[in-house]
């Protein structure tokens, strides 16, 4: 049970086959039996996800009107709070901090009935590409344990392959979403900006991060999302304006008439050739689909990873001063009578990792007097001209296109010292954030090279997510056609799942 899709476990779930306790306990003795090797997990909630489950069940058996994925477990990325369970966001700071309220999207997943498995493991407050700057240790990919589950949501996408949760929630900043999904073989989505609710979400780079669902399906995908979405009043950038339907274009997967535009600066040097004839592949079976291949440039994109680098980091250091020690989280140094001052620079000393402080840093710098306006201010232009490079590209195509990542998955460790070639992994992925709209990560096959996953990405405009669900819908009943069976079936690592 635990290896089909979540609709299937929700038709289960209704016609009676199985309860979603059942199922739930299912999925706590995969967590105990193989997180051991995959650490895709920082807490499990066991019984608080068998008390959801049991009341799903309950309000079935009295005939209450029940969501589509009811029932369903979830696994939750550690950014977002949730009332009364430890939440960290990776960070030794918050170590032991147990919110007092839920997230918005926590919330809607309750009033849905989906079931909350636990945390997930992650990038210190989101930063990073690999899951290793993580307090408390990396995650493990389940296609191969010596490699990066991606990152910062390398614990949510790393469960959905080991086949811990069908469905997980990440967050997307730069592509922490789209990025994991890419290298573990699964589906990771960033909504357009403002379309899923941030309230609750612990702030890394406000004017970016965009929370998403991620799952093993497109389908799956769109139903996690239409459960997250809608607009929210607790969180001013919150869109007010109908949910795409995502959900109708997934089930439909028509790309008849569509244009696909390939961006060509997403597609060149640097990217590993077992990469681009994945990519490659995809694109004839779209175009035997009924889409009509073009290619488009956005000669500004070529600046996004620089830009980037000044507008997240100078956003962070912001949002990262509310960690004093004063009100919540870690506190070192006041057992002596410390100044306030004093025990602010010691806990932070102690409670942020490394790649925290050089942002923290990196961003300070930006934002000082006499420089704002050469490094922030002149980041936020570039930001302008990418958004208008999407907005040309659009003119002539209805969704854009490239590989999600340059490479497969690096070993652990490989690129830990070195933050540039580790930052060079989200060249595709930046853009979308940068502008705000919506982009979508789904498997698209193997690597000859090594044999493992690639990643291809479709990006649509803003509150026009359903684009991005109909290419890719219709390019995974291509691939599922061509392979005769899901891809993580063929998954080498962490057999025996049922």
């Amino acid at each position: 049970m635990i290896t089909r899709s979540a609709h299937e476990m929700a038709n289960a779930l209704e016609s009676g086959e199985i309860t979603s306790e059942k199922l739930t306990q299912d999925h706590l003795d995969r967590i105990a039996a193989v997180d051991g090797e995959v650490h895709a997990f920082l807490y499990v909630d066991t019984e608080g996800a068998l008390s959801q489950a049991r009341a799903v069940d309950a309000a079935r058996a009295k005939g209450e009107k029940v969501g589509p994925l009811a029932g369903v477990p979830l696994a939750l990325k550690d950014v977002m709070v949730q009332k009364g369970v430890p939440t960290t966001a990776g960070s030794k700071i918050l170590e032991g901090w147990r919110p007092p309220y839920d997230a918005t999207v926590v919330t809607k997943l309750k009033s849905a009935g989906i079931v909350i498995l636990g945390k997930t493991n992650m990038d210190e407050f989101a930063m990073g590409s690999s899951t290793e700057n993580s307090a408390y240790g990396p995650t493990h990919n389940p296609w191969d344990l010596t490699r990066i589950p991606g990152g910062s949501g390398g614990g949510s996408s790393a469960a959905l392959a080991a086949f811990e949760a069908p469905l997980a929630i990440g967050t997307d900043t730069g592509g922490s979403i789209r990025q994991p999904a890419a290298v573990t073989g699964t589906v990771g989505v960033k909504p357009t900006y403002g379309g899923v609710s941030r309230y609750g979400l612990i702030a890394f780079s406000s004017s970016l991060d965009q929370a998403g669902p991620c799952a093993r399906t497109v389908l799956d995908t769109a139903l996690l999302h239409e459960a997250i979405a809608g607009h929210d009043p607790k969180d001013a950038t919150s869109i007010d304006a109908p949910v795409p339907q995502v959900v109708k274009a997934a089930r439909e997967g028509d790309v008849k008439g569509m244009k696909i535009g390939v961006v060509k600066e997403l597609n060149g040097d640097g990217y590993q050739t077992g990469v681009r004839s994945r990519f490659e592949e995809s694109l004839e079976l779209l175009a035997k689909a009924g889409a009509e291949i073009v290619e488009v440039s956005c000669p500004n994109f070529e600046y996004a990873l620089a830009a980037y680098y000044l507008i997240a980091p100078s956003e962070c250091s912001s949002n990262l001063a509310r960690f004093d020690a004063m009100r919540y989280g870690m506190r070192v140094g006041d057992d002596n009578g410390a100044s306030a001052e004093i025990v602010m620079n010691l806990t932070r000393e102690v409670g942020f990792g490394r790649e925290v402080k050089r942002r923290i840093i990196l961003g300070t710098y930006a934002l000082s007097s006499g420089y704002y306006d050469a490094y922030y201010g002149s980041a936020q232009k570039v930001r302008t001209l990418i958004m208008q490079d999407f907005t040309n590209a659009f003119s002539s195509a209805d969704v854009l296109v490239s590989p999600t990542c340059p490479t497969t998955a690096f070993k652990i460790g490989e690129k830990a010292d070195d933050p540039l070639a580790m930052y060079l992994n989200d060249i595709a992925t930046i853009p979308v954030n940068m502008a705000g709209i919506g982009g979508m990560s789904l498997p698209c096959g193997l690597a000859p090279e090594d044999g493992l996953p690639v990643g291809f990405q479709v990006m649509s405009p803003a509150m026009q997510d359903q684009r991005m669900y109909s290419v890719g819908a219709a390019l995974e009943a291509a691939l599922l056609s061509q392979w005769g069976a899901p891809l993580l079936s063929q998954i080498p690592a962490l057999a025996g799942a049922k």
